[in-house]
């Protein structure tokens, strides 16, 4: 299987969130929103489970331009469909001034939006 990654502009990081599930096992998990340069659908939330995958995220600040790595899992419950998007590898994506104006421009205008 080939490796999956999206570059982004980092615009959220959710509060860390403790669960337990019903036999008593414990680990933590924390969210963020990437925003990526596509005309529609373009934010995706990511999780991070354990506090080591958390660290990940410490080092990048709300506007940084990122690459994330991740692996796509869907459960069936119900007869439903969840899907989880977990990143494994978060590094700094250089792109010039110049690249962050023009996606920074092209994304501000809700003329475009299909709604």
């Amino acid at each position: 299987m080939s490796t999956l990654s999206i570059k982004g502009h980092l615009i959220k990081k959710n509060d860390i969130e403790n669960i337990e599930n019903k036999e008593g096992k414990k680990w933590t998990k924390q969210t963020f929103i990437l925003q990526t340069p596509a005309e529609y659908n373009n934010q995706i939330c990511f999780q991070l489970f354990g506090e080591e995958k958390m660290k990940l995220l410490e080092n990048h600040k709300i506007g940084d331009q990122i690459e994330v790595f991740f692996n796509i899992s869907s459960r069936e419950y119900n007869n439903r469909y969840y899907h989880n998007i977990d990143a494994w590898k978060i590094s700094s994506s250089n792109n010039s001034n110049q690249d962050i104006e023009s996606f920074n421009d092209t994304h501000s205008s809700t003329e475009n939006l299909p709604f």
